[in-house]
């Protein structure tokens, strides 16, 4: 699993950063990215990675301002000329699939693949055997919603060692082990699988925000989560500014970082009047309060393992 940022900018694109959109790689888990957001040239931004269009399986809308929706009909498009057909889910606030319908009819682009639509409110939107998806509304100018993924727990490996010393050999009775509470063998025996299983892997947690200002609901999502990303768009000294946009500074994000208690903060939606030396103020001063801070650029990459790392 890892995070890798097509856009980090705020607003309007700059030379440095283009506009906001975030690839959730789930290759090792199931084969598929995720995209949360896709601001104008995301599918420009793609073609510099080793990103599959046709591997994209879901899309996660924060809100409808442009720097995050308007690079959705050219990425819909080129994912169907590019041979992707298998379906795509896009999750949004009421308003986004009137937007990919309009756009899609009045430029006549027939896609190959359906296209489901979820509309989002707080609460679960998303749940299968692997993962959870909550989404709470945020404190922007409009709609703006931030998403926890969950990780489900996944069950400890076959202590096989265990099992040969026990002269259990192979077979379907592993089998029934790895999935049953009790295993009756030939012999009569009767094993407590428990005991042959080993510990469960704890599942990762990974929150993604939307534009906002600090609030409750952003506190919520992050509650001890592997990583944070958080929108620093503004920084301390333009405290004024941030709050009268809807936005947060990087010590707001560095706040709900430390009150949440994750283990990683990562900024992004940077304003374009920061250029790169000065947006390394932003992650100076978000250290002072939450050391485990970094900054994305574009194309940056980090892993998620269960420390935060």
């Amino acid at each position: 699993m890892d995070l890798l940022f097509l856009g980090t900018g705020a607003g309007v694109p700059a030379k440095h950063r283009n506009v906001t959109s975030l690839a959730l790689n789930l290759l090792g888990e199931r084969g598929v990215t995720w995209l949360f957001d896709c601001g104008e040239a995301t599918q420009h931004q793609v073609l510099h990675t080793s990103i599959r269009p046709r591997r994209i399986e879901k899309i996660f809308i924060t809100h409808l301002h442009g720097d995050h929706i308007f690079g959705l009909p050219g990425f819909l498009g080129s994912r169907s000329f590019q041979g992707g057909e298998t379906p795509l889910t896009i999750y949004g606030p009421k308003g986004i699939k009137e937007f990919v319908d309009i756009s899609l009819r009045v430029s006549e682009t027939h896609l190959r693949y359906p296209i489901h639509f979820g509309e989002v409110e707080d609460g679960i939107v998303f749940e299968d055997e692997q993962f959870i998806v909550e989404a709470r509304l945020l404190e922007h100018g409009v709609s703006s919603y931030g998403y926890r993924i969950i990780e489900k727990d996944t069950k400890g490996t076959l202590l096989v060692e265990k099992l040969r010393e026990l002269g259990i050999k192979p077979g379907p009775v592993y089998r029934d082990i790895k999935e049953k509470e009790e295993v009756v063998l030939e012999d009569g025996r009767v094993l407590k699988s428990a005991d042959y299983i080993g510990p469960s892997k704890k599942g990762r947690i990974v929150t993604i925000l939307g534009d906002t200002r600090p609030c409750t609901n952003a506190l919520e999502l992050a509650k001890g989560a592997d990583v944070l990303v958080h929108e620093a768009t503004f920084s301390e000294e333009d405290d004024r500014i941030a709050h009268e946009y809807y936005h947060s500074t990087s010590f707001g994000a560095a706040e709900t970082a430390k009150k949440a208690e994750v283990k990683k903060l990562i900024l992004t939606h940077i304003s374009s009047r920061y250029h790169k030396e000065e947006a390394l103020v932003l992650l100076e001063e978000a250290k002072k309060t939450f050391e485990n801070t970094e900054m994305a650029f574009d194309f940056s990459q980090f892993m998620i393992d269960n420390e935060g790392r």
